[in-house]
């Protein structure tokens, strides 16, 4: 454990890095997919991008640091009105004219009526004085009493010097995490295990770290016990019901990992090295994104991004239009990287009407214009190289249709490289366009990701036959693979998919995965 855990600290200004564990510098020579972490479809070929690929485990470690420096604490109170002062300009038309929440958040939504109760699923934030935070459905003055009676059950529980983690009655179940100084509550009739839902909960708090510092939130309730923090939250909560609505829908979010746009790789070298070359002293990460895809990541030497990180940087631009006005400048915590202080993010579409985005990660408040220059001299490289049209025409199909792997019971797939810490999928067919059907698919990927990462039983492979579908999940030290087939295939056509499967990833590896990543 010693080794373990000096390996995985690595000190950098104030926050804390775990470098990547082990990689198999060799890659298989074979097309066969080598089923060992390193080797496999999609892995690296030199290191990680991110801290650590293998994070669904990590979700649930009790690993946070705590510094409560008042310097800190004083530049995190500026920096969050900063933050503020940009949720505060969403308005009601530009959610709606954004899609930003296809369910809509009903906070007129009577919590006595059935309406309210037929939702499938809860999330709830209070303080540990029972004080309301957040609430996905309704108003939290109107759960008040509710989360005073959630409070009490955690007080009295701990009062016998235990913890409660979930209750299971009348086929619903209720998980409590507990992160002081906040409580998060999740009720759900839906078939997620205990562990999926602490993952959402988590990813909720994170949220919250990630707009307050937990700084200032401990310094906040050292303070004062009942503080209301909605007066610190007011404005963001769409933040939180976008993240949530991509819980519920965005396989990397489950998965830890993220997706690329598929691209040449001659094409992506040209616009990673155009924009390793858009530096600055005090730039520590450069992220290209497209519609929730990743298109590149260039990083500080030996400094490591975690996913759950770059999910919220992603949930943050998706969840409003207002950098499409222009150039946009705010503070951001990565609470994987260090819970203590801000970042400043530059945000920016390279057109106002492109989908490309890019964020530059300064640790200075005072970069703004410096982060402007970089976004500029990257734009003139890529035009100067011509790789401007490229990522254009990867936009006009930023996915790719499962027909193109060539197996006709195939109907979708999800595959994670653990090394890469990077997924890849296909579109949804024909037969889960709808909502209701692609919200059904996800729910049966989260079952099978349940019984592969079962806390006390875990499974190496799951095959199950369904009325409508067929199901397959194979988990190795090097991936993790879920298929979606016919259901009138057989079980042995399932295993025949897979190896035909993983050679056609293999073959197209260098377009849908970055496998080769630059440093500053």
């Amino acid at each position: 454990m010693d080794g373990e855990s000096q390996r995985a600290a690595v000190s950098w200004e104030n926050g804390t890095l775990a470098p990547v564990d082990r990689l198999w510098s060799e890659r298989a020579d074979s097309p066969t997919p080598g089923l060992v972490e390193g080797t496999e479809p999609g892995a690296g070929q030199k290191s990680a991008m991110f801290v650590h690929a293998q994070s669904f485990e990590d979700l649930t470690a009790e690993a946070e640091e705590e510094a409560r420096s008042e310097a800190e604490l004083d530049k995190s109170e500026e920096c969050t009105e900063e933050l503020r002062a940009l949720v505060g300009e969403k308005t009601t038309e530009d959610q709606c004219n954004n899609n930003i929440l296809p369910d809509t958040r009903t906070k007129e939504e009577d919590v006595s009526s059935e309406t309210w109760r037929s939702h499938k699923k809860h999330m709830f934030v209070l303080s540990e004085a029972g004080k309301p935070i957040y609430t996905r459905y309704g108003t939290e003055e109107a759960l008040s009493s509710t989360m005073g009676v959630m409070m009490a059950l955690v007080s009295f529980v701990e009062a016998e010097k235990n913890i409660i983690r979930s209750i299971h009655a009348d086929g619903c179940k209720v998980v409590f995490l507990t992160k002081s100084p906040l409580v998060l509550v999740g009720v759900s009739r839906t078939c997620q295990s205990d562990k999926d839902l602490l993952r959402e909960l988590q990813y909720i708090y994170y949220q919250i770290v990630s707009l307050l510092t937990l700084t200032q939130l401990n310094h906040i309730f050292q303070h004062k016990q009942n503080y209301d923090l909605r007066r610190l939250l007011a404005g963001s909560e769409y933040l939180t019901d976008n993240l949530l609505h991509r819980l519920d829908r965005d396989p990397g979010l489950l998965l830890s990992a993220v997706t690329c746009l598929p691209l040449a790789s001659s094409a992506r070298d040209v616009v990673s090295s155009s924009l390793q070359a858009a530096k600055a002293k005090n730039l520590v990460f450069s992220i290209l994104m497209a519609r929730d895809r990743l298109v590149t990541l260039v990083r500080k030497k030996d400094q490591f991004l975690h996913h759950i990180d770059l999910h919220l940087v992603f949930n943050l631009v998706g969840s409003s239009s207002s950098f499409r006005e222009g150039e946009g400048w705010t503070p951001i915590c990565l609470p994987k990287f260090n819970t203590a202080g801000f970042f400043h993010a530059h945000i920016s579409y390279l057109e106002p009407a492109s989908e490309l985005c890019l964020i530059l990660v300064s640790t200075d408040r005072e970069d703004f214009f410096k982060m402007s220059d970089c976004k500029q001299r990257f734009l003139e490289r890529l035009s100067k190289r011509n790789a401007y049209q490229a990522l254009r025409e990867s936009l006009k199909c930023p996915s790719y249709c499962v027909a193109e792997v060539g197996i006709p019971e195939l109907r979708h797939f999800l595959y994670k490289s653990k090394s890469s810490g990077l997924y890849t999928s296909p579109e949804f067919p024909l037969v889960y366009q709808s909502d209701e059907e692609q919200e059904r698919l996800m729910e049966l990927y989260q079952d099978l990701h349940s019984w592969l990462h079962h806390p006390t039983r875990p499974l190496r492979s799951f095959y199950r036959c369904g009325e409508t579908e067929n199901l397959l999940a194979w988990v190795t030290s090097g991936f993790e693979l879920y298929l979606c087939l016919s259901p009138l295939g057989t079980k042995a056509l399932a295993i025949s998919a897979v190896n035909k499967l993983l050679k056609w990833i293999r073959k197209e590896e260098d377009r849908l995965f970055i496998l080769s990543h630059l440093t500053y």
